[in-house]
């Protein structure tokens, strides 16, 4: 079975950079899509950036130019870098994959566990 886990996040000053990654392990053929979430207290969850295999990425526009999502297939795992990072962007994110197990076609789509980020002088 695949699983996802991810690392990266804690506290950055406002201006400051992170990374987030998140590794999958198991059977995987390819990787049909990674996208990148992110809660604040008290709000919805929202989609900040995507990865399909087919079409690319996108981002959300209050993230745009500020982050980025990439892959390093070799290791199985994807990232995504935040830079110039505002009080805003304070929130839970998540990693959500889909992901390619079978030649047959089969998917297996998960969550990490979540990482939290926070932006504070």
């Amino acid at each position: 079975q695949v699983q996802l886990a991810q690392s990266g996040g804690g506290l950055v000053p406002p201006g400051g950079s992170l990374r987030l990654s998140c590794a999958a392990s198991g059977r995987i053929l390819n990787i049909n899509s990674m996208d990148w979430y992110r809660q604040a207290p008290g709000m919805q969850r929202e989609l900040v950036a995507g990865f399909t295999r087919d079409v690319g990425t996108n981002y959300a526009d209050s993230v745009k130019g500020r982050f980025t999502i990439s892959g390093d297939s070799a290791k199985n795992t994807w990232y995504l870098q935040m830079n110039s990072q505002k009080t805003e962007d304070k929130a839970v994110y998540s990693c959500d994959g889909e992901f390619l197990i079978d030649s047959d076609g089969a998917t297996w789509n998960g969550w990490g566990q979540g990482s939290q980020v926070t932006i504070s002088s």
